[in-house]
């Protein structure tokens, strides 16, 4: 009977020890005290940060910018509201390179959007699309641009992964050099990875909710380690030679999908698309892989006599007048065409579309909200455009990624007459009849009555303004 109690106890002692090791070796630990935070970007949309501030979160990691030229479209008001309400502040850049030129072109643009601001926390690489990268490429890729970066703001950078990539992608090299901001849900503690031992961010979930936040948000840990010991402002930099205009959207292939129609759909080459995600056999794609496709963000074909237009990004120190100049326009044509409401105020990071030249120019922007069912390619061959336009005007960096309700510009061309949104608005005439008007435009009586809300369709009155 003794035999047997001294085995149960030291069975015991042993789970127990188990347990500790268990704990010990399979979770990696926080660098020092910890603060609640949310990482943001231009998905959560208009954010209240008094809100969010009031409900506890202390660290905000903003999304800044993606690839060569794409700017987040709520970066500039992300980071107002958020340094107005107390909140400690850091950056993100979402990285697409694939090569190392890129890498470093890539942070130079982060630079050059963070410029002016004053984070409280390091910067962060986001890196986590690889394609047909190997390990040694992607880790050359970070490298350069984490040492550019550091390069060109003197402030440290730290590395996001999750923790499969920690453990199976990035080196020893990248782990002994920068801190980690590491992303695993369901746990209480991340894993450990055998390159870092310690985090200093953990994001424990993407279905977070916070007060002052429609939907989910990222949820994040971080510790006091994160934070920069320098606070001055990230320095403006020259715009880098021989850099290509070049950037990438992600597109998830559908069934049916060939590299063909994915080239022709996005104006660009099955041959670019094989070379940017290192296709071995362009007749073997598979439903559900990430493809990334190139993009030239900097230029778009209006049909406007087939001039190039250009998308110019504010940097410090802009005026429209300056930028006018620059570009052989007028202050109108910029602010009509981005429809300022204030000629005097814009921000670095803003992207402006500008028409070459002091011609009257005949184009504007309206406003359209996305319903349920519809994708980018719907709206764009309903109002007569490309995906390619209003990935642009909107700063969309998945144009598989659109939500109801969201509100994005539409180009309307002003030649045909006078439109709102696609829509064109007749005005009635002395004689007019729906019946005249519908088939004048090739309509049915219903559609133009659904339309414009008319509960008698034998009642319109001259000078009415209908939609069609």
């Amino acid at each position: 009977m003794k035999n047997i109690i001294k085995v149960f106890y030291v069975l015991c002692i042993s789970i127990i020890i188990l347990l500790e090791l268990k704990i010990t070796v399979y979770a990696i630990e926080p660098t020092g005290k910890t603060y609640d935070g949310i990482d943001v970007s231009g998905w959560q949309r208009i954010i209240d940060f008094k809100k969010v501030k009031e409900s506890g979160i202390e660290i905000v990691y903003i999304k800044s910018s993606e690839g060569s030229n794409s700017v987040d479209s709520y970066f500039s008001r992300n980071y107002k509201e958020a340094k107005a309400n107390g909140l400690k502040v850091g950056f993100y850049h979402y990285v697409t390179a694939r090569t190392v030129k890129e890498a470093e072109e890539q942070a130079n643009h982060f630079v050059k959007t963070i410029a002016g601001t004053k984070p409280d926390c390091k910067l962060a690489m986001d890196f986590e699309s690889f394609g047909n990268l190997s390990n040694t490429e992607v880790n050359k890729i970070a490298k350069k641009f984490l040492e550019t970066v550091e390069k060109l703001t003197n402030k440290e950078v730290i590395v996001y992964s999750n923790t499969y990539s920690a453990r199976t992608v990035f080196s020893k090299e990248i782990a002994e050099k920068y801190d980690l901001w590491v992303a695993q849900y369901g746990v209480k503690e991340p894993s450990v990875n055998g390159k870092w031992n310690k985090w200093v961010g953990f994001q424990y979930t993407d279905k977070g909710r916070v007060n002052g936040i429609n939907g989910y948000v990222d949820r994040d840990k971080f510790t006091n380690q994160v934070l920069l010991d320098s606070k001055e402002e990230i320095p403006d930099i020259a715009e880098p030679e021989n850099s290509d205009d070049t950037s990438h959207i992600s597109y998830k292939i559908r069934k049916g999908d060939t590299l063909y129609k994915i080239a022709r759909k996005y104006d660009t080459t099955v041959a670019e698309i094989v070379k940017l995600n290192k296709i071995q056999n362009p007749n073997k794609i598979y439903t559900g892989e990430t493809l990334l496709i190139p993009t030239k963000n900097n230029t778009i074909s209006t049909g406007d006599n087939n001039k190039n237009n250009t998308v110019y990004t504010v940097k410090k120190g802009d005026t429209l007048w300056k930028i006018a100049k620059k570009y052989n326009t007028t202050v109108s044509n910029i602010v009509n065409i981005n429809i300022i409401k204030n000629p005097n105020v814009i921000y670095p990071g803003q992207k402006l579309i500008i028409f070459r030249g002091t011609e009257n120019l005949k184009y504007k922007y309206c406003t359209y909200t996305i319903k349920r069912g519809d994708n980018l390619w719907k709206i764009a061959n309903k109002y007569n455009t490309t995906v390619k336009k209003l990935a642009i005007l909107n700063g969309i960096r998945n144009v598989n990624r659109i939500y109801v309700n969201q509100k994005i510009k539409i180009p309307i061309n002003l030649d045909i007459g006078n439109y709102d949104c696609g829509h064109c608005i007749y005005t009635v005439k002395k004689g007019d009849t729906l019946y005249k008007i519908a088939k004048k435009h090739n309509k049915t009586i219903e559609e133009i009555a659904k339309l414009n809300e008319i509960k008698n369709v034998n009642y319109i009155y001259v000078g009415q303004r209908l939609r069609i």
